[in-house]
């Protein structure tokens, strides 16, 4: 592999950068024309601009993203996160366009992004599952009644094409099931052109606490331990940390176990994240994310694996670096995302960053493509930075992490700062173990 385009914007975009630049691989940056000023584009080999600002027009338009990889004679594709990074046709397209697609196959992110089909395959590769309707709901009421009832109110009527906390509607009773599923299928069509809908049981106070993997073409896979990403709003995580609060080891081994052989049952290539449910005491899946996270930095944290090399890595043939023998856990990781919005009506918040200097010190990470006089668009996801610490304790890294948002200096902007710092005061989150709803009744938010 010697030369890397990379099909995404922002923090993502360069931190792919900066690591194929260790590992000596050139790279292409492609950029709409709103963000022809991204710091990764100016520090890329060679840059495509690929569109106008609007996403369907240029980071979601396969055919500008080929032919850019076309005309740099690059060998790979990177997807990042977001965007096309878990759409099959686009993996698909740049697999029989001749180039390496950095993440798993095709057929594997198709079969993965249906929930029904991934749920399946996670009970036949014996990883915990909500107990649900086994399948997709078909249109006889009086069945749909029984499942409801073998189950147990309350339950979640879940798009088999959902996510981000769209295509989910919660019922509490007979009364409201039927009209809840013809309206939860035809949201579905509209957001997803998908109307496949099934029923799981409701989890009141859950946590949200996912295994990161990785996996190559030569029959291995590893886990790397656990994330705790329960501090959420609107189904948006807010904070992460790893490992997660009051897992044991021995849930570790078991949970993280039935994970890898999830992977070398499906042929899994590259890193991924099993996500799951948790609640007194048990795990419960409820999807898979056939691409790199958002929060992948707690994980680097805590086992000093850099996951972004070892995809790369992989994608070209190698085998991991890595055994599960290798694996250790050392202290405690936090990430904040750092979003341009007002932190009390949550409103974006785009236009001239006047002044940025970032915090520092040991343990401290900073993700962030932003600079001093760069102007934050209007057009995409609010998130202008990741802020990362590590601490030989959970306390220590909680602290740690007052100390850096408290000298994290964005000046010309609104960010969410204000909202995390309050989170790292409070005394519930300190504690650990905050359930999936907490963030949004210390919001007020219903």
């Amino acid at each position: 592999m010697k030369k890397v385009l990379i099909a995404n914007r922002g923090e993502i975009a360069l931190r792919i950068m900066r690591c194929c630049r260790d590992m000596g691989i050139g790279t292409v940056a492609v950029y709409s024309t709103a963000d022809r000023d991204l710091k990764h584009v100016r520090l890329a080999d060679e840059a495509v601009c690929i569109g106008p600002p609007a996403s369907t027009d240029s980071y979601l338009n396969i055919p500008a993203l080929i032919s850019a990889a076309e005309i740099t004679d690059a060998d790979a594709i990177h997807p990042g996160y977001g965007f096309l990074s878990e759409n099959a046709d686009f993996a698909e397209r740049v697999e029989s366009s001749g180039f390496i697609f950095v993440g798993p196959g095709s057929d594997v992110i198709r079969l993965m992004g249906d929930k029904v089909s991934a749920i399946n395959e996670m009970r036949a590769a014996g990883v915990p599952c909500v107990p649900g309707s086994d399948g997709p709901l078909g249109e006889d009421p009086v069945v749909n009644l029984q499942i409801a009832n073998r189950i147990g109110y309350p339950i979640i009527i879940k798009a088999a094409g959902g996510g981000g906390g769209r295509g989910m509607r919660v019922v509490r009773g007979d009364q409201d099931l039927i009209d809840s599923i013809v309206l939860t299928k035809t949201e579905a069509a509209a957001a997803f052109d998908n109307d496949v809908v099934y029923m799981e049981k409701f989890l009141e106070t859950p946590r949200h606490v996912e295994f990161q993997v990785l996996a190559d073409n030569h029959g291995n896979a590893i886990h790397l331990a656990e994330r705790d990403c329960s501090m959420q709003r609107r189904h948006q995580k807010v904070v992460e940390e790893a490992p997660a609060p009051g897992i044991t080891e021995e849930q570790r081994n078991f949970v993280g176990a039935r994970c890898v052989d999830a992977c070398k049952r499906l042929g899994y290539r590259g890193a991924g994240t099993f996500e799951f449910l948790y609640e007194n005491g048990e795990f419960y899946f409820i999807e898979m994310n056939t691409r790199v996270q958002v929060e992948h930095p707690v994980t680097e944290m805590i086992t000093g694996v850099d996951i972004v090399r070892e995809q790369l890595r992989v994608a070209a043939g190698d085998p991991l670096s890595y055994r599960q023998e290798n694996i250790k856990i050392n202290g405690h990781a936090f990430e904040c995302r750092i979003n341009a919005e007002d932190p009390d009506t949550f409103m974006p918040s785009p236009g001239l960053i006047e002044q940025f200097h970032p915090p520092g010190g040991l343990g401290v990470r900073v993700d962030s493509h932003i600079y001093n006089g760069y102007r934050v668009p209007p057009y995409y996801d609010s998130m202008i930075g990741k802020l990362i610490v590590h601490g030989n304790t959970r306390e220590s890294a909680v602290a740690r992490m007052r100390g850096a948002l408290s000298e994290a200096f964005i000046v010309g902007i609104k960010t969410n700062i204000p909202l995390l710092a309050d989170i790292m005061d409070d005394a519930n989150f300190a504690r650990g173990g905050t359930d999936i709803h907490y963030l949004e009744k210390k919001l007020g938010i219903s």
